[in-house]
This record gives C-alpha cells, sequence and structure tokens, in this order.
C-alpha cells in the first residue's frame, strides 16, 4: 500500500501529519461500492424484468409476427430494450431475434389449446433460410389438421416469407405492397481485385475441387464447379418452392415459372390477386374488422411469440432425461458469437456429469469454421457415445464443412430436404503483405536459429516459398485425410468413398440421403423420437443447452454502431486472421 505522509499546520498551531489515502486503498473503495450497486441493481432489474408466467385467455389469436433474424433457441427478452423504447441504438433494431424452438412450441400449442381460434401470420421480414423456413412451414400445415384457420397479411412479402405464408387460409396484401416471387438468384463478391490494390495476395492451400469458400480472395468470378454445385442446390430449393406453394395455392409449376418471369415483386397489387398469389387487398391497418370475422367476435385477445412462449406447460416429472444441445453459428477455437470449441466440450463434460442424461440430441446448424475446433468437438461426442448415450443429429439451415465434421459420428443423422450439407474438404489461407509492407515503406530483419524458426512471419511479410508452400499444403492435407476418415467411420463405409463425394462438394439434405450423409428427412421432433427409441425410454424429460444469455450482458450488443461498410471491412480482416486451417462452405443467403 502506497500512503503518503505531509506534515501540515492547524489552527491550534500544532503540526499534525495528514495522511491521503493510496492507490490501493482507493481501489478497495471503489470495487466495493462497484459491487454493492451492481448487486443492488441487478436485484432490481431482476425484480422488475424476470418473466413471469402468461395465463392465455379465451379467443385468443396466435400473432405470428414474421419480422427480425430467425434462431435455433430463443433468447431471455433484454430488459434494457423496453428501457431504451424506440431509441436507435447502432444496429440494435437489425439485431432482435426470434426463436425457433418458441415458434413450434407455441404452434403446438395453439394447435391442442381450445381458447386459441387460430394464427395470424403477421408481416413477412423474417431472416430466415430455406431449411428452417419449411420446418415452421410443415408446423402450421400440422396446425391445420386441428380444423382452425390460418391468416396472413404483410405490406409486402419476401419470397421465403410468401413460401411459409401460402399455407393459410386466406393470403392479404397491402394496396401498395406485392409478393416479391422472381425466382432464386445467388451472388458472391470476390475481393481479389480489391486486394491486388493495397498490396495483399491470399496464400491459398485447399483440398477439394468444390471447395470454393477461398475463391473470392483469389478469384474474380465463380469456378465451373462452384457454379455446378451452386445451381443444383438453387435448383434444388428452388423446386421446394414451387412445389409446396403449388400445392398450397392451386397453382402449376408452368403457371409459378411464368409468373417469376414477370418478377411479380414490380407488379401492382390488384396482378397479385389475378395471379392467384393472393386472396384479399387491404389495409394492414385495417386487419381488426377481418380478424373479427374470422374469431366471430369483436372481444378476441391477440398473443404475441414472447408472450405466448410464457404460457405454463405440463412439466414431466420423469427422472430420465434427453438433452438436446443447439449448436449454431460458425464454428471457432476460443471466442466468437457462434460454436465456440472449448466451451462446447466444457459443456459436453458437463452433461456427462449428469447420470440421469440417457439420449444426446444436437441441433446443428453451422457452415463450419475452425477444423481443430470441430476436430474437438467430434471427439467430445464421442467420449459421450462411449458411456453409452446415443447421440442423434437434427440439421438445420447448414451442416456443411465443419458442420458437418461435428454431426458425422452421430448415432442417426435427420436433415430437411433444403439443408445445405457436405462439403467436406479444408483449406488454409495465409495474407502475403510484402506488396502493402514495400508501399508504406516497412523493413523486416531479425536473426533466426533454424531453418524454418521465422517461417509463420516470412509467410505473411515476404510470402511463402515452394517449400513453405509444401509444407502448408501437406499439413492441409493432414486435416482433410482426418476429416475423411471421421466422416467415414461416423457412416460405416470405406474413406475413399467419402473422399469421392467430399472435394469440398455441398449437397441438399434430399441429396445426401441418396449418397449417404444423411440417414433420414426429418426434423428435430423426429430426431428426439430416433434418441427416445434407441435409449429405449419410455418416461422422460427433456433439458436444453446451452443455458440461455444473462440479458444483462446483452446490453453492450445494444450499443454496437458498426455500419455496413465496416462489417464489409472487419469480414474481410476476420477471415485474413483465422486459423489456417478452416472447414468452412461458401457464405449462402436465400431470400
Amino acid at each position: 500500500m502506497l500512503i503518503f505522509n505531509q506534515n501540515t499546520r492547524s489552527q491550534d498551531g500544532q503540526t499534525r501529519p495528514r495522511r491521503r489515502v493510496g492507490c490501493l486503498g482507493g481501489c478497495l473503495i471503489f470495487f466495493a461500492v462497484y459491487f454493492l450497486c451492481s448487486a443492488i441493481l441487478g436485484w432490481i432489474m431482476g425484480d422488475m424484468f424476470s418473466p413471469s408466467t402468461v395465463t392465455l385467455q379465451d379467443k385468443s389469436v396466435y400473432r405470428l409476427q414474421l419480422k427480425g433474424t430467425l434462431v435455433e433457441q430463443a433468447q431471455e427478452q433484454n430488459p434494457f430494450a423496453s428501457l431504451m423504447g424506440s431509441v436507435p441504438y447502432g444496429n440494435y433494431a437489425q439485431q432482435e431475434t426470434v426463436g425457433l424452438d418458441d415458434i413450434l412450441s407455441n404452434i403446438r400449442l395453439a394447435k391442442n389449446d381450445d381458447k386459441i381460434l387460430g394464427i395470424w401470420l403477421d408481416g413477412a421480414e423474417l431472416s430466415v433460410q430455406p431449411a428452417n423456413a419449411k420446418v415452421i412451414r410443415d408446423a402450421l400445415l400440422d396446425f391445420k389438421q386441428s380444423g382452425k384457420w390460418v391468416l396472413a397479411s404483410a405490406k409486402d412479402y419476401s419470397q421465403i416469407n410468401y413460401y411459409i405464408a401460402s399455407v393459410a387460409d386466406r393470403i392479404c396484401l397491402d394496396p401498395t405492397g406485392a409478393v416479391n416471387w422472381n425466382g432464386l438468384a445467388a451472388q458472391r463478391m470476390y475481393y481479389t481485385r480489391l486486394l491486388e490494390k493495397v498490396g495483399v495476395e491470399m496464400q491459398i492451400l485447399k483440398v477439394g475441387t468444390f471447395k470454393s469458400a477461398v475463391e473470392p480472395y483469389f478469384r474474380t468470378s465463380m469456378s465451373d464447379a462452384d457454379r455446378k454445385q451452386t445451381e443444383e442446390y438453387m435448383g434444388g430449393i428452388w423446386d421446394e418452392f414451387k412445389s409446396a406453394v403449388g400445392a398450397s395455392r392451386h397453382l402449376s409449376v408452368a403457371e409459378l415459372e411464368a409468373l417469376a418471369d414477370r418478377y411479380m415483386g414490380l407488379q401492382e397489387a390488384e396482378e397479385q390477386v389475378k395471379a392467384g398469389l393472393v386472396d384479399t387487398i387491404v389495409y394492414t391497418q385495417d386487419m381488426d374488422s377481418l380478424l373479427r370475422v374470422y374469431t366471430g367476435t369483436k372481444d378476441y385477445n391477440t398473443i404475441t411469440t414472447s408472450k405466448l412462449a410464457l404460457v405454463k406447460r405440463p412439466d414431466s416429472k420423469a427422472k430420465d432425461k434427453v438433452a438436446v444441445v443447439y449448436l449454431e453459428g460458425e464454428i471457432t477455437d476460443e471466442t466468437g458469437d457462434g460454436i465456440v470449441g472449448k466451451d462446447v466440450v466444457k459443456m459436453f463434460k458437463k452433461i456427462r456429469k449428469d447420470k440421469d442424461v440417457k439420449a444426446l440430441v444436437l441441433r446443428v446448424n453451422s457452415p463450419g469454421g475452425s477444423a481443430n475446433a470441430s476436430e474437438d468437438i467430434w471427439h467430445a461426442i464421442q467420449n459421450i457415445k462411449a458411456d453409452s448415450i446415443p447421440v442423434v443429429v437434427s440439421m438445420g439451415d447448414f451442416a456443411a464443412s465443419g458442420g458437418y465434421y461435428i454431426s458425422c459420428g452421430a448415432d442417426y443423422i435427420y436433415a430437411e430436404p433444403t439443408t445445405l450439407t457436405g462439403s467436406i474438404g479444408i483449406f488454409g489461407t495465409v495474407p502475403n503483405v510484402s506488396k502493402l509492407r514495400d508501399k508504406v515503406g516497412l523493413d523486416i530483419d531479425g536473426v533466426a536459429t533454424n531453418k524454418h524458426s521465422d517461417l509463420e512471419d516470412n509467410m505473411i511479410y515476404k510470402g511463402m516459398n515452394a517449400e513453405e508452400r509444401q509444407l502448408m499444403q501437406t499439413m492441409v492435407e493432414r486435416g482433410y485425410d482426418l476429416f475423411t476418415s471421421r466422416c467415414a467411420e461416423g457412416r460405416h463405409v470405406e474413406q475413399d468413398y467419402i473422399k469421392s463425394i467430399g472435394e469440398g462438394r455441398v449437397w441438399l439434405g434430399n441429396k445426401g440421403v441418396e449418397i449417404g450423409i444423411v440417414d433420414k428427412l426429418g426434423n428435430i421432433d423426429d430426431a428426439i423420437a430416433k434418441a427416445v427409441e434407441l435409449a429405449g425410454l419410455e418416461n422422460y424429460r427433456l433439458t436444453y443447452y446451452p443455458e440461455k444469455a444473462d440479458p444483462y450482458e446483452e446490453l453492450l450488443k445494444m450499443l454496437d454502431n458498426t455500419t455496413e461498410e465496416e462489417q464489409l471491412v472487419l469480414k474481410m480482416r476476420d477471415f485474413c486472421s483465422k486459423p489456417r486451417v478452416m472447414a468452412l462452405m461458401p457464405e449462402v443467403k436465400i431470400q
């Protein structure tokens, strides 16, 4: 402790020592006050905003708002959002999420509870990919088996949201709106010429003709292989859209193709009715009158997804558990917003310690990422299987590359028809900034005790020579060999067969069944039923992992002011700084 003593003279003329509290003492006081205030604030906020049970009222309508970004697992509501109201804090509005788990649970409840008269699909701005769009659509079709109605309304329908809404008994459109039924397109952005201008060369090492995730960094257009695989899976998704919408709207495939060629997103509302895409033109603000007709009363109640999720469900008292683990996002080693390898391994160790867990269901929605982290997660899953716990995978929108790596060792694998899977391949990237270094006048010099002691720095600042490139390529090929051996072991086939269907090629889920990398088409409920069957369970309850994030920790995300341009730069920077060996599929987004 630092104490400063200084003599000072008082009014009575005597000299007395004056003491100031030093650095350590001040810190102790500060932290004591800080933790006290934090505890009080946490208690107040917890009391004010902790979720409470909602009582479902008679004559209710489930208002399923199709907006925000769909995620696999709903998160706790952020209490600060209601405090801040509509204040535009950075990109917070863009970060609003809705959980697929809540939507599915709510639709099941709405089907079986007589207090709910029907479902109103309000809006069509949900950011969702085809596989999970089909999951929602199938759940709505199942709901209609109860004899209850589904009503849809929106100012405009994005194509994928229209695919969901097409199950409705009546589709309503704003007088100034349109249905964006235009067909599908997939585009990539290529950074090669931009990187050349700033003096950066991406040194690429990969295994797999179809492994196209790195093409934007050394090409300026699609390779023939990437074009072929993209045309195939985009065509498969478009076929699903046409088939499903045609069945619901009583339109032929030829009619839907013709409408897409007219670019219906630019046609007026009356044309949408004539074409058979919508039934009624009505202002969204006037939907109340139509809902009165459908409910048969003016005293109906609407309940949203977040509120309906708080309606109490029957609790199972069974001792045996089926653990449902959500693995969503890009796979990283130490940090990230997606699947963090070390955290997942820790979570699996916790599950193994729970002797009541008799089966494990993995809900995988990942385009891949770090090969090292994927291997760690694969190994952790094998440890669980070694405890005689069956593991079943349910694939979401993506379970490709590293996402397939962590899935391949399961006892059984389900996928949706439009799940993007496979992409069994490996690549490595090393940026060469030697030209940039020359431009800015940066010189590098040093000493090394051995031939390759400075290899990592030299590859970046000087560029790889032939020997160094061969060393790196050999490492990548070892990674591919390990990846394909894991797949062969998990699928009980020869490694050469996996390599023949691998090469980094992306497959749709229905094709995955044909080639043997998926067992059956189905959803997460099917996966849970299979896990129960394999474990021989009669009475069980579901437990979910990971635990939902503390809403107070989400406050920082509300203050994010990153622009789209900055996000693009950060994306390029992050790609250049990724681990050298990656199992990642090319980015795909369908609207």
